[in-house]
């Protein structure tokens, strides 16, 4: 095999004034510009309307104001606010709730004080009391606020939430230049995020400290760390080798075939964070013993390669409530608001054959777009064998190697239902799952902190962690509601606001958003005004669980950004991608994939119906 030569990346790079200053310039003139009048609303809505609901509630239910209320009537009233956000209105969702639950959207709680707030639901509330009591409360939040109405220090508080705004949407425009073009070294954006949040005031420099190192960017730093002990112990050869070698003849073609039918069905039940992490290195490996003297560097294979893992992780997720946040929170908005439940395997049946039929979609696209100069892997296949013969029977790190591994995959199968069942008394999130391996790799003797250091791209660690920040600016300052609500707004004088083209609206629209921030928030911002125009323009029909499903599948087509999806940012950490590559597949797939959803919406969907629903 030849020797892989040095890559040139884009780290090595530096500042592009000449490119820079044109984000810098327009982030500054939308600050400078009038704040339109939704932003407006939208920022009352997000900056005071919870202590104005919250406010309502108490006097609706106790009949006085929040702050003569006792702990048990502001905790009530906090579970409700936070239940309406989510667009959970009934009596029976409140029930469901737990002290857990209330910690977990950092609501001060204690046992006594939950449970006399309980009771008294339970007891002093009914049903259409409550139901009409939280109607009452979200109308106000989203129609009843009036900026003139509102108290010097809520106007101070309301004009802090448009300018949160203003500057969210202006860091979109910066933050998407930046990635598209690569201006600036990447990992310099990530921290330029958070700098920026500082020194407008839209978020604290405590607050942006924990930001950076949150659960999700734990996770992308112990997923790299556990690949380089693979890869060091050998670990990735022997499955690369017991994946392909039954292969009569191992092309490219149907290796990154094999890649599809194997991890997209697989990430509607597994973590996709987690199979990009295993399956990053045995693409490398595939790679670097490929290559030959004739033909020393193939850039077009390797790309081809990586982009393939991290489009197989994404087309899977929209398979099984299980593939990620964004189908529960859709399932539970649709059974919070109108009352109909979709169940697991009902979902499965639904959505899993639209990433049956992406399978071979993006296969066809990828191998389209990528013309790589060597097609035939035996040569990598002959090397391999070779080395897993010289290495022998598996060796003690080896062992200890995948150990670790299945014990890791264990936790991240388990922390969450093993948590809510009792068995373990914190929640403890996949990210530190994920470092605990890695010093479990330390502590086992597999690797030392050198391999770590050497082997690990820490700038997509920290990429992934402004990509956070970004996204959760988006969600919590309500920029990427006003942005939906916006383009929504706009669209429906032109026909766009019922049946299929209303759907086409939402799924475009979600599918953009999911590309700048996680798929859960992506979701959570449209879904509930999407249900709510499907639910006018259709009501009681099955035009409501489609427009849940379609949403959430839409929330899924993050393609073209580094940053969209954790398996873009992990695949990145080869050094074999840059951001283009992602907007060469990324844009076809986005457009086959928002086509597929509406093709199977009219056509399966509707075909087979919805638990009895008249069509719309």
């Amino acid at each position: 095999m030849a020797q892989e030569k040095k890559k040139a990346t884009g780290y090595d790079k530096f500042v592009n004034w000449k490119l820079l200053i044109i984000p810098v310039v327009i982030f500054t003139v939308i600050l400078m510009l009038p704040t339109p009048q939704g932003m407006k609303t939208v920022g009352m809505q997000y900056s005071v309307g919870p202590k104005i609901v919250i406010n309502y509630l108490c006097q609706e239910l106790f009949a006085k104001k929040s702050a003569d209320c006792d702990q048990w009537q502001i905790l009530t009233a906090r579970m409700m606010e936070q239940n309406m956000r989510m667009g959970a209105l009934t009596k029976e969702r409140f029930m469901k709730r737990n002290a857990k639950w209330a910690k977990k959207y950092k609501i001060p709680v204690d046992s006594a004080n939950f449970q006399r707030a309980y009771d008294n639901i339970r007891d002093n509330v009914s049903a259409e009391t409550y139901l009409k009591t939280m109607k009452s409360a979200f109308d106000l939040r989203m129609k009843g606020l009036r900026y003139d109405d509102l108290s010097k220090g809520d106007q101070k508080s309301a004009d802090a939430g448009m300018w949160k705004i203003k500057v969210a949407i202006a860091l979109v425009v910066f933050v998407v230049f930046c990635f598209m073009t690569e201006c600036m070294p990447l990992p310099g954006v990530a921290f330029s995020i958070g700098l920026i949040l500082v020194f407008s005031g839209v978020v604290g420099r405590t607050e942006v400290a924990g930001l950076y190192w949150s659960d999700a960017c734990w996770f992308i730093m112990g997923s790299l760390m556990f690949a380089a002990a693979f890869v060091k112990t050998g670990v990735d050869k022997r499955m690369c080798l017991l994946m392909f070698k039954k292969l009569a003849v191992p092309n490219v073609r149907w290796i990154t075939l094999i890649f599809f039918i194997v991890i997209s069905p697989l990430a509607a039940f597994i973590s996709d964070h987690a199979l990009a992490a295993m399956f990053l290195p045995i693409g490398m490996l595939l790679y670097q013993n490929s290559l030959t003297n004739e033909v020393p560097e193939d850039k077009e294979l390797a790309k081809m390669l990586m982009i393939t893992i991290a489009m197989a992780c994404n087309i899977g997720g929209p398979g099984a409530p299980s593939g990620g946040a964004r189908n529960v929170i859709m399932m539970t908005y649709l059974s919070d608001m109108f009352g109909m439940d979709i169940g697991y395997a009902q979902w499965i049946g639904y959505c899993m054959p639209f990433v049956i039929m992406m399978i071979p979609l993006t296969w066809v696209v990828t191998n389209m777009i990528f013309k790589p100069k060597i097609t035939s892997l035996a040569p990598a296949m002959r090397h391999l064998e070779g080395e897993i013969g010289k290495m022998g029977k598996w060796n003690k790190h080896q062992i200890w190697a995948m150990i670790i591994f299945v014990v890791m995959v264990f936790g991240w199968f388990t922390e969450k239902a093993f948590y809510q069942a009792g068995i373990y008394p914190i929640r403890l999130g996949i990210g530190v799952i994920a470092v605990a391996g890695a010093v479990a790799y330390l502590l086992a003797g597999v690797v030392n902190w050198r391999d770590y250091q050497e082997k690990v791209d820490w700038g997509v660690v920290w990429l992934y962690a402004g990509a956070i920040i970004f996204g959760h600016t988006l969600d919590k300052t309500g920029a990427a509601y006003w942005l939906a609500q916006s383009v929504i707004d706009l669209l429906a004088p032109l026909g766009m606001s019922q049946g299929i083209p209303l759907m086409l609206t939402s799924n475009g629209l979600t599918a953009v958003l999911t590309n700048l921030m996680a798929d859960g928030p992506a979701a959570a911002a449209v879904g509930p005004i999407t249900l709510n125009l499907a639910s006018i323009v259709h009501p009681g029909t099955t035009f409501l669980p489609f427009m849940a499903m379609a949403t959430a599948v839409a929330s899924s087509f993050a393609y073209c950004l580094i940053i969209g999806t954790p398996p873009n940012a992990i695949v990145y950490a080869s050094g074999y991608l840059e951001p283009k590559d992602y907007v060469r597949v990324g844009i076809p797939m986005w457009f086959v994939a928002n086509i597929l959803i509406v093709i199977l919406t009219a056509v399966y969907w509707s075909g087979i119906g919805f638990n009895n629903l008249p069509s719309f």
